[in-house]
């Protein structure tokens, strides 16, 4: 058992490669480059993040083993009943931590670590949607506060009559793109809508888009002739100075058409700075989609904001139900999921290995709403 234990576990490179970063870090002439020596840093956290807990976990595997020697040495001790109950009672308590060192292990990919970028479009819905939409950035600043990230708010547009039209949000912390990436897609509501007189049941539809935010130094060149850029005052929230100046950049980059907005500062130049980082991550995940020459990956998998290319529906009439159409998983529960308890959900995603596409969606529907 303990070597099934020990056998998801591959840190040697990663433990190899920590050395290497914290020799350099030893150099004089390390801050020479204060550039390259925050990138060397910051790279030395994020795999100590996943290395530490792991070589914690084997240094209580070895003492497992040995209390199981030793449990095996009093067989006929009248004391060894009590050894073996110590023995269950520390396997109880490992099996946690081996569940989140299983789950980190799936958290290979080579951005997995960044900070995560996550924007919601309304759909389909006009109103209701631009409600959805404010739910669901709510669930997920919530879901973001929740696992111990930070979370901040780079641009918010609020919906002609109510809720937003969209919104971006930084998730920063360890792995937070690892994660958030599983929430990528159209997500479908279906309710009585509070908005009509009638009191009819509505379906509203939302995209959820997500990408890894990379470094200032993250090797995109952009040619300033391919860039127009334009400030305009902020329209969210930020008291009276950001509205009445003008904070908020937008940043075109005309090649590829990608429409970059910050606002969440009262500095212009912060906002030009944070959105020109999110164009450089916009423009590195079109790149890495075009190698793979699997467009529908990522961006075309999520299709049209419209039915039938959701990954997950959310029912809360006539009964309460929210459905992954990706893996199966399902909660009842949908106050607690709306106030952020996805886990359940990113979790099934990673350890299906991250599918792009609805498993049997007609079966796995909820019949004919």
């Amino acid at each position: 058992m303990l070597a099934i234990f020990g056998g998801i576990f591959d840190g040697d490179t990663k433990t190899n490669r920590i050395a290497e970063l914290e020799a350099m870090m030893a150099n004089p002439d390390f801050w020479g480059d204060q550039a390259a020596a925050q990138k060397v840093i910051t790279e030395a956290n994020r795999l100590k993040v996943t290395v530490n807990p792991s070589k914690a976990f084997r240094a209580e595997l070895d003492d497992l083993a040995a209390m199981l020697e030793l449990v095996d040495e009093m067989a006929d001790d009248p004391d060894a009943e009590s050894y073996q109950q110590e023995v269950v009672d520390t396997l109880a308590r490992l099996q946690p931590k081996l569940d989140e060192l299983e789950l980190a292990s799936f958290l290979s990919g080579p951005n997995d670590g960044c900070n995560a970028l996550l924007t919601v479009h309304a759909g389909a819905g006009g109103t209701e949607s631009c409600d959805w939409a404010d739910m669901l950035f709510r669930m997920y600043s919530r879901w973001g506060e929740q696992a111990g990230f930070t979370v901040e708010v780079l641009d918010l547009s609020p919906g002609e009559e109510a809720g937003i039209s969209g919104a971006t949000i930084r998730i920063s912390g360890p792995n937070a793109f690892g994660y958030a990436k599983a929430e990528r897609g159209v997500h479908r509501l279906v309710r009585i809508s509070p908005f009509d007189s009638a009191s009819r049941r509505h379906t509203s539809f939302c995209s959820v888009d997500v990408i890894a935010e990379l470094e200032d130094d993250a090797d995109i060149v952009i040619d300033p002739s391919d860039l127009r850029t334009d400030v305009y005052r902020a329209s969210g929230k930020g008291g009276q100075h950001v509205n009445k100046t003008e904070s908020a950049v937008r940043l075109t980059h005309i090649p590829s058409g990608i429409v970059v907005t910050c606002q969440n500062d009262r500095s212009q130049i912060k906002n030009k700075a944070s959105a020109m980082r999110t164009l450089k991550s916009r423009l590195y995940e079109k790149q890495e989609d075009e190698k793979r020459s699997e467009i529908e990956k990522f961006y075309g998998e999520k299709g049209d904001i419209a039915w039938g290319n959701q990954i997950r529906s959310y029912v809360f009439q006539p009964y309460q139900m929210i459905k992954d159409l990706r893996t199966g998983v399902e909660s009842g529960n949908i106050q607690a999921v709306m106030d952020g308890a996805l886990d359940p959900f990113i979790h099934a995603w990673l350890r299906a290995g991250g599918p792009t596409s609805r498993v049997s969606a007609a079966e796995r529907e909820f019949g004919n709403e």
